[in-house]
């Protein structure tokens, strides 16, 4: 029994030292990054904890030999993972009932760690208390698996530990691992999968620090482990796979470290905000064509998924999936030489069955497949040992060849193993070149996965396209996937479209096109099948960065687009990969804006591709149709050669993208405009965040640039617009708008932005006096995620009748009226207007004429637009006319 002396009466300042001391440890830590820090951290608690005993004026007075206690530190501290800003959870022990006076001991002890700013979290009970809760509250049982001893009466803390495990744990151990592994669901369902989220959260995520501690509380109850290395000694992991896990775990404890100094509190979710100064506080590097900020976070995912797939081996391992024991109403077997299915799991017969058949490697994923059975831990152990005989003539086999694809177009629902192929490293084995997009993170608020992630989820979307998972709300790309031959080389497409990232470079699609190709010529695909793959890697954007930037209301947009694709086949194939690689990449970039968008693309290019490209008699006979509707809700003559007149001055634009129901809408705003300057009608879309603003104005330059800057005025954000023009005169400027967070006085804030717009359009107010300082001040408080560099694109090619100019840059407030009101004083009257703002990323492209209607074709107009712009987007000209 160990137990120490106390000396009343000590007023040596213990917490002032305390306070010392972690300063000068968390300082050393920061300079050297030292690998003990969590323990030195949790000893130096320790000593202050010692020290109060030794020191205690109120200990004396509670009677250690009639009711001794001791001290015990509990969870990250009881383990020694004291973390900078972690909670300091502490039981204050007692052998009998606690006394009445021992809140004088926790003010003596606990109120100096409060003073220094330390979160501590305590209890004080008796060993008959803490059984009866561990009994009946597991989150208790499990602290109290992490405890420790401090300092007091050892005995006592020994008892407690016994007792633990001889009437709860021996007779609860299943209840209790149920538990675990239930909350353990939860937790995951909560937080998500951290190796796929743009924030992961370093403790309670998939992959992160929770998951470890799972792990060794389920080898405590089992085994009686009593520290981290015992998950070796007692066999339930690999020497190799502890030394891989530890460094794994040291890593993401140095970066939620960090993190906690960097916001000066507990945090363990890595928000978007800390990434930057994360990366530079850990002297990340560029490297491979990735900023420091991306080279550090696949390293953070990549550590915290070897920590998700170690701890989902584990539980497999013991039996434990889906939250209980997986049972199977009756077991599977595999006719597979070489291959063994025990306690539903695929085994490999033995070590030396590989080295006799290699290719055994990649049917035991076939087998999995097929069966939906898991690989056992072993086999996948085996699995990452014998990878080195996944050689390029193994690759390069036609038989290999042939397995591999049937996994690839192995239809959904089924077993996903290619999750599992690149977990083991098989993949990139097999495809060394995918091994340059593993945990490669994209940095930007719109890319939510990893590029390699990103690529099987591609895969697993397509297969879903015509399934009861089909997530696209349309019947259309089950049709064309059930449709569509060559199923197998679109799959391969997906596989690998995103595989030039792997490379720097600018166009990662030109150069996954070229690798690619160079994959496949490898393996032996016959030179049609290759470009056919070519084609789609290359192109795989095509279709949405015409859709969202390009006027597809102009014949000419869809005529370019075709002669580009020029067959059928590869069209559809293009858009049902387009759609895929949208929707996995994250919810922002599949909408139903988007998707709109896409969809009236593909049936423009394919009516083009099946009619020739003079499809000018369809757009007539449409358009005689709305006509001829519009026309039919006139009540009297006189009303209906009203319409008919309007209808002669509607845009041959505007003809095409409106619908009926839209005109009527339009033509009422018109009659309602009169004298006025403008009328505006104010709709709240399907998403009630969102509203429709449609503006009926009468022409004048630079009215877009005003109705952008009085919604910048009044807080109203902007998330995109479109610009019609009629031939009398009159402008329809319609904005989808971000709701004002305070609905309740919604009403009143479009009343005052309509007043604004008023005078603006009147000359009585002017905006860039008014918006100079509000932008000035919201942009200094906004960060720029990311140092690229901005683009402006002056592009005289794609369009026969305007200039288009494209401006990519990251979201500021104010933007779109800083960018319209320069091409203002650049002369530049704007006809059609692509607004798409994505999270953070904006990509704003202008048709564009001159004052006297004229293309932007002069060098020297190209570049003082280019420069004018450029210095908006810099901050260094507020584009602000006096």
């Amino acid at each position: 029994m160990a137990v120490s002396a106390q000396k009343p009466g000590n007023d040596r300042p213990v917490a002032a030292t305390l306070k010392r001391e972690r300063e000068h440890l968390i300082e050393h830590f920061l300079e050297e990054d030292s690998i003990d820090f969590l323990d030195r951290h949790s000893r130096v608690l320790d000593d202050y904890f010692q020290e109060s005993f030794q020191q205690s004026r109120v200990g004396p007075s509670l009677d250690l030999i009639r009711n001794p206690y001791v001290m015990i530190a509990l969870g990250g501290y009881g383990r020694g993972e004291q973390c900078v800003y972690s909670d300091v959870d502490l039981l204050f022990l007692f052998e009998k009932k606690v006394p009445g006076h021992a809140d004088r001991l926790i003010r003596e002890v606990i109120y100096p760690l409060w003073d220094i700013g330390l979160d501590v979290g305590y209890a004080t009970r008796s060993i008959k208390e803490c059984l009866s809760l561990a009994r009946s509250d597991y989150e208790v049982l499990t602290s109290l698996l992490d405890a420790r001893f401090i300092c007091g009466m050892s005995n006592l803390y020994t008892r407690l530990s016994e007792e633990i495990r001889s009437r709860i744990l021996v007779r609860k151990s299943g209840d209790v691992i149920r538990w675990l592994i239930d909350t353990n669901q939860e937790r995951h369902r909560r937080f998500g999968d951290s190796t796929y989220r743009l924030e992961p959260n370093l403790k309670e995520g998939k992959g992160g620090l929770r998951d470890y501690h799972t792990m060794l509380w389920v080898g405590h109850i089992k085994s009686g482990i009593k520290q981290p290395r015992d998950l070796e000694y007692y066999g339930y992991l690999s020497h190799d796979e502890y030394r891989s896990l530890r460094s794994a775990l040291h890593f993401v404890w140095s970066v939620r470290n960090r993190l906690h100094h960097l916001t000066g509190r507990k945090c363990d979710q890595l928000y978007f905000e800390h990434q930057v100064r994360m990366a530079d506080a850990m002297d990340f590097a560029e490297g491979n064509g990735q900023q420091p900020v991306e080279v550090f976070l696949s390293k953070l995912h990549a550590q915290m998924d070897y920590i998700k797939n170690q701890f989902l081996m584990f539980l497999y391992e013991q039996g434990y999936a889906n939250k209980r024991r997986r049972r199977r109403p009756k077991s599977v077997t595999t006719d597979t030489p070489g291959l063994r299915v025990v306690q539903d799991r695929l085994h490999f017969a033995s070590p030396e069955a590989i080295l006799e058949d290699p290719p055994l490697l990649l049917r035991i994923f076939w087998e999995s497949a097929q069966l939906k059975v898991p690989l056992s831990s072993e086999a996948k152990r085996l699995v990452k040992e014998f990878g080195h005989l996944v050689d390029a003539s193994f690759s390069a086999s036609p038989e290999v060849i042939r397995v591999f694809e049937r996994i690839l177009t192995t239809p959904v629902p089924a077993f996903n193993v290619l999750k599992e192929m690149l977990a083991t490293g098989f993949l990139e084995r097999f495809i060394p070149e995918f091994g340059n997009i593993v945990h490669r993170i994209q940095y930007d608020e719109y890319h939510l996965y990893p590029v390699d992630k990103h690529s099987l989820r591609v895969v697993q979307t397509l297969k879903t396209f015509g399934t009861e998972a089909d997530e696209t709300g349309s019947s259309l790309c089950g049709e064309l996937y059930r449709s569509t031959p060559g199923r197998k080389l679109l799959l391969w497409a997906a596989l690998l479209h995103d595989i030039g990232k792997g490379n720097p470079g600018k166009n990662h699609s030109k150069t996954g096109a070229r690798t690619a190709r160079r994959i496949l010529k490898a393996k032996g695909f016959k030179s049609a099948e290759v470009d056919t793959v070519g084609f789609l890697v290359e192109h795989h954007l095509l279709l949405v960065k015409t859709a969202t930037r390009r006027d597809v209301n102009d014949e000419e947009t869809a005529i370019v687009c075709a002669r580009q694709i020029k067959d059928l086949r590869l069209l559809k194939q293009l858009y049902l990969l387009t759609v895929a690689d949208s929707m996995a990449t994250g919810p922002k970039a599949w909408t139903e804006w988007t998707a709109a968008l896409l969809r009236d693309l593909f049936f423009k290019i394919l009516n083009i591709l099946e009619r020739g490209e003079l499809a000018s008699g369809e757009v007539v006979e449409m358009t005689e149709e709305k006509r001829t509707r519009v026309l039919e809700t006139a009540r009297s003559e006189e009303e209906r050669a009203v319409l008919a007149d309007l209808f002669s001055v509607m845009s041959p634009r505007y003809l095409m993208a409106a619908s009926v129901e839209e005109m009527q809408e339009h033509i009422d705003l018109f009659r309602r405009i009169g004298d006025a300057d403008f009328v505006w009608d104010i709709t709240t879309m399907d998403d009630s965040d969102t509203r429709r603003v449609t503006v009926c104005a009468k022409d004048r330059p630079g009215l877009f640039s005003q109705i952008s800057g009085v919604f910048t005025l009044n807080s109203l954000d902007i998330l995109g617009a479109e610009v019609f023009t009629w031939r009398n005169n009159i402008a329809l400027d319609i904005f989808q708008v971000k709701a004002p967070p305070d609905q309740i006085f919604e009403s009143e804030r479009w009343d005052r932005a309509a007043g604004h717009l008023k005078k603006a359009l009147a000359g009585e107010l002017d905006l860039g006096d008014e918006l100079k300082d509000k932008i000035s001040a919201l942009r200094s408080r906004k960060t720029k995620p990311l140092d690229r560099p901005n683009r402006v694109v002056i592009d005289n090619e794609s369009s026969s009748f305007f200039t288009l100019i494209e401006v990519f840059t990251y979201d500021f407030p104010g933007l779109l009226f800083s960018l319209t009101d320069t091409l203002l004083q650049c002369r530049l009257d704007i006809w059609v207007a692509k607004i798409a703002t994505f999270v953070d990323q904006v990509v704003d492209v202008f048709y564009v004429r001159d004052f006297d209607g004229q293309k932007v074709d002069t060098q020297e107009q190209v570049d003082t637009i280019r420069e004018r712009l450029s210095d908006v987007l810099a901050g260094t000209h507020t584009s602000i006319r006096r």
